[in-house]
């Protein structure tokens, strides 16, 4: 199967130049291809993977890759699929995000690759020598204020009561020289991106042709969302973030763990790199035991793999598996590492252990002596697994790695004890 079908069969295909001709170019050798990341804050976040997992899947068909970090676009701002200008930020922002989210970039790409390394390019470093004069000269000239007019992105902005400002109007050109640049010196062809982009990338096919009369293909994908329609990437505490300061890797696991059923074919389809039919096989075995939630296992690990790596992954998954139904005696000193900077955690005396109900109010899980003494008569709480007995002590409980103990309320309420002489 030709790339191009891979990608319409996994839902990646929204609009695109050509695609006979498109296929026709890949078909007769390497291709090189470009996916933009503006930096707008200091990580990357879910809604980039695709941009990222679009190259790897380019990267491992034997094309050139080529991430973008947008150093000099970050200082204007897309205005596409915005109904107001973003706030500028500060060269200093820019440089420190900059700096950040090529790190990123750098993880799921093969930077060493023999026959087609990943390139990673920063616009500002063709854009900032160029003066304004030179820009209008050089760049300006070639697109006419009814083409940008045209466009979808500008359309919605000046229907709206926020308008537009000629620094996000000029974002188009910026991004239009990208494209001419990387086709000039680096002999790009495609420019990928989500649908929101397809008016930039058209414009930058429209440079390249009228400046070089080169080849120039482009392609979107969807937008994602879920299946009740509400947008994809974000939960209640905000953005998920590839940083794992941002977002841990047990809470960036959780976040994918999480998927609706509904969504999950689609997930996989658009995110994971395992071909078609492996993923065929995992919805199959899903299907036949939904509540064994196989497809968001595998979708999760996957992807926190990926961005995380395997040692990440792996403490992850263990700690998942300690809060959520593993036996907390069989736990790791590293997966108890990661349980306690997910969950509230203290430290007491082994005094502290004798008065259990005391201890149960001082660490949160009971609001009063009587809630705790009631809750352990009702034996409704545990510690390290095994449920405590009403009057019995936990000093002379065995201890977890790190002189830990694994304390827990019902099903979801949980504390993490560490115990000093």
């Amino acid at each position: 199967m030709d790339l191009i079908s891979e990608l319409e069969q996994r839902g990646l295909v929204h609009d695109s130049t050509d695609r006979d001709a498109l296929r026709a170019r890949l078909a007769s050798g390497p291709i090189g291809v470009y996916v933009g990341f503006d930096p707008t804050a200091d990580s990357l976040h879910v809604g980039h993977l695709l941009g990222q997992i679009g190259l790897r899947r380019f990267q491992d068909a034997g094309h050139r890759v080529f991430p973008l970090a947008g150093g000099a676009t970050g200082m204007v701002g897309d205005p596409s699929g915005r109904s107001e200008e973003r706030n500028l930020l500060t060269r200093e922002e820019l440089d420190h995000n900059v700096a950040s989210i090529k790190a990123q970039l750098e993880r799921l790409l093969d930077f060493g690759a023999e026959g087609n390394p990943a390139t990673l390019v920063d616009n500002a470093e063709w854009t900032a020598p160029v003066t304004v004069l030179e820009f209008l000269r050089d760049v300006g000239k070639h697109v006419t204020i009814g083409q940008m007019l045209a466009k979808d992105s500008v359309k919605s902005r000046l229907a709206g009561e926020v308008g537009l400002s000629y620094t996000e109007f000029s974002y188009m050109l910026l991004q239009a020289n990208d494209f001419r640049h990387l086709h000039d010196a680096h002999g790009v062809e495609l420019q990928m991106g989500g649908s929101d982009q397809w008016g930039n990338i058209t414009a930058g096919i429209d440079m390249v042709r009228r400046t070089s009369g080169g080849s120039a293909h482009g392609l979107t994908w969807p937008l994602l969302t879920k299946a009740d329609g509400s947008k994809f990437g974000k939960t209640a505490s905000g953005a998920v973030w590839l940083d794992a300061e941002r977002t841990s890797p047990y809470r960036f696991r959780q976040f994918w763990l999480q998927t609706d059923d509904a969504d999950v074919r689609d997930r996989l389809l658009r995110f994971s790199l395992r071909p078609l039919g492996e993923i065929a096989e995992v919805m199959e075995a899903h299907e036949q035991a939904p509540h064994e939630r196989q497809a968001q296992r595998t979708l999760a690990d996957e992807l926190t793999a990926l961005v995380h790596g395997e040692g990440a992954a792996d403490a992850a998954r263990a700690a998942a598996a300690v809060l959520f139904g593993q036996d907390p005696r069989e736990a790791s000193g590293e997966a108890l590492d990661v349980v306690g900077s997910e969950i509230d955690s203290s430290e007491v005396s082994v005094g502290d252990l004798d008065d259990v109900p005391s201890l149960l109010v001082r660490i949160g899980l009971a609001s009063s002596l009587g809630d705790a003494r009631r809750t352990l008569e009702g034996r409704g709480f545990r510690c390290n697994g095994t449920v405590i007995e009403a009057g019995e002590a936990l000093s002379t409980v065995d201890r977890l790695p790190g002189e830990r103990l694994l304390l827990q309320k019902g099903r979801k309420s949980h504390h993490l004890v560490r115990v000093f002489s």
